[in-house]
Parts: structure tokens; sequence; C-alpha cells
């Protein structure tokens, strides 16, 4: 019996890791990779969900199958943010209106596009940064570095067009 106990929670880690990778890659528009995900996905439940219907009456085959879908959602959640797929963009609002936290973050890489803006105690400068999401922490990290009471939002943009930037995403 152990061995079936060991075999639902595995499948179901599986199954439920590969259900969080195939809806975060169908959100990002990757979708002839959410459809090759799914086929083993489903394969995978229907596999777990038949050992679960023949020992129902065990409870703890049960219990192990849904503590192998939450453990599931864990590792997917983990394994996306190592895989960390996309691009954010970074909206960084500081008062030092005369920084040269633009040019400091270009050259590390970054598209930086900047403008003043108007906030209620004056003029403020605004920029907009657009990075890999794998990059997102070490970017943050890098704005307060130069400026540790910037107001920062983070955004992930869904698609991209036009910019000098854009040449290098594609490559």
């Amino acid at each position: 019996m152990l061995n079936i106990l060991l075999s639902i929670f595995a499948i179901q880690i599986v199954y439920v890791s590969c259900f969080t990778l195939r809806m975060i890659l169908t959100l990002k528009g990757k979708k002839y990779f959410a459809a090759a995900i799914s086929i083993a996905e489903i394969t995978i439940y229907v596999l777990g969900l038949n050992m679960v219907l023949q020992y129902l009456k065990q409870p703890l085959s049960l219990a192990v199958y849904a503590l192998g879908y939450g453990l599931g959602v864990l590792v997917g959640s983990w394994i996306e943010e190592k895989l960390a797929l996309g691009y954010v963009t970074l909206k960084v609002i500081t008062n030092e209106v005369g920084s040269n936290m633009a040019n400091d973050l270009r050259k590390q890489g970054y598209g930086v596009t900047s403008w003043i803006g108007y906030g209620r105690d004056g003029e403020r400068l605004v920029l907009e940064v657009l990075a890999k999401r794998k990059n997102e922490q070490y970017l943050y990290k890098s704005i307060l570095a130069i400026d540790p009471k910037a107001f920062v939002v983070t955004l992930e943009p869904k698609q991209l067009h036009g910019g000098f930037w854009t040449h290098t995403i594609r490559k």
C-alpha cells in the first residue's frame, strides 16, 4: 500500500506542476508549449485519479492525493519562478529630478524612458524601465541603491513592439 500512496503523491505533484506551468504559459501567450504540456498533464491526471478511485475506501489515499495537489502548486510555482518567463516594466518615481538614474540603468543594459512628472509636492523624475523578469530583483535593488526613497511599481507587459530593445529581445 505504501508504494501506491507514494505513486499517488508523486503523480499529483507532477500533474499539478504541469497544470500550473500550462496556465502560466497560456497567460503569457505561449499556447503551443501550453498545449504540449497539457497532453502530459491530462495523461498523468487520469492515471492518478484512477489510482485514487481504486482505493477510495481508504481515506489515506484521498489525503495523500490532496497533499500532493497542494505540494504540486508549490512546485509548479517554484519552477515558474526559476524559469522567469517574460519581461517586466518598473515604473520609478523619484524626488531627485536631476538624478542620473536613467543613464546609470542604461549603462547596466536596461531600456529606460524618462520624463518629468508633477506630484503633490512638485516635479518628479519618472522612469519606465524594461527588463527580463529573471533580472527583476537585481534591477529593483539597483534602483533602491541609487535612491532608497524611490517609489517603484512593477508591471508585466503582455506584448512588446518597437524600441531599440526589442531587437535584442528577439535574439
